[in-house]
């Protein structure tokens, strides 16, 4: 059958559609993405304005399109930590429901790291053992260990590269004090969870999904996305903590001009830097492998179980 997630994320606001049955590869046939940044939309008091749900309703409106000229017969539309957290997200959820007809689950946070976790375990496989699996959306970062496709523990921290780009760095490029106090905080916030983790010994296997991590990766010397989903892509932490630097001293456009950097994601590359090399460090992560499947595969793959279940 013909599947398509709907993705609301903090973000974009992505349909991926895929050819799937049980037992098999789910196959991409279409991708349609607009960038919406919900995460930086929020107002003073933590809701979404009214020209921020005016945009998610057209934005929902243009997936739904896509997928019906695409021939999906199945749509699982779900929002993410944005509208999660948004003090208005019930009355969002409504006028969404009711001008287009799309029910958007909202996945908390643990889920978010469950779905991504079961995504990771099936592209690497069994062989990859006990698994550590990172990833940075644009409100949160998801933490998850285990040895099974189901997670003995999984975290979301509030440490997206969206919102502490939004509430943290101002500048461009930014004030060296305010990149501090972030590396600060984002270290602060993740040491915290690291007990949790450690309790269960070393992984075998440490993976990163998420734009953010294939983006540094790429601009780390890992090869480009055109090569294939097949290519083995890596991260060392050694040759993140060069970049970092260099990172906080380069204005948004200048981070553009990075290979694999695209415009729409460059103002929050540091952020997700500061997360992504603080987790390796407090995680003692040497090296983390990229996965191609992260939280929309997920949501797919778990699908199709319940379908072969039933």
């Amino acid at each position: 059958m013909r599947l398509g997630v709907l993705d609301v994320g903090s973000n974009t606001v992505h349909l991926l559609v895929v050819d799937a049955h049980p037992g098999a590869c789910p196959l991409p046939a279409h991708s349609h993405k607009a960038e919406l940044r919900l995460a930086q939309l929020l107002d003073e008091d933590g809701a979404i304005g009214p020209h921020g749900v005016d945009r998610l309703v057209s934005v929902v409106q243009e997936a739904l399109q896509a997928a019906e000229d695409k021939g999906v017969e199945d749509l699982l539309p779900f929002a993410t930590s944005a509208v999660r957290e948004a003090r208005n997200a019930d009355d969002v959820l409504a006028r969404v429901r009711t001008e287009t007809g799309v029910e958007l689950q909202v996945l908390t946070g643990s889920e978010e790291a469950r779905l991504t976790f079961l995504a990771a375990r099936r592209w690497f496989g069994w062989s990859a053992g006990k698994l550590l699996v990172l990833d940075i959306g644009g409100g949160s970062l998801e933490v998850a260990y285990g040895i099974d496709e189901e997670p003995d523990a999984a975290a979301s921290l509030p440490l997206g590269a969206g919102r502490l780009t939004a509430g943290w760095l101002p500048g461009d490029p930014p004030d060296p004090d305010d990149v501090r106090a972030l590396r600060r905080h984002v270290r602060t916030e993740i040491a915290r969870t690291v007990g949790e983790f450690s309790r269960f010994g070393t992984p075998d296997h440490v993976v990163a999904t998420s734009k953010t991590f294939k983006q540094l990766a790429r601009i780390a010397g890992a090869a480009r996305s055109a090569e294939g989903l097949y290519v083995l892509r890596e991260l060392k932490r050694e040759s993140l903590e060069g970049w970092v630097p260099r990172l906080a001293a380069m204005t948004e456009r200048e981070r553009a001009e990075l290979p694999g950097v695209s415009e729409g994601r460059a103002g929050q590359l540091l952020a997700g830097a500061l997360v992504a090399e603080a987790a390796m460090d407090l995680f003692g992560v040497e090296r983390v492998d990229i996965c191609p499947w992260a939280l929309r595969e997920g949501v797919i793959l778990r699908r199709l179980d319940h379908m072969e279940s039933v």
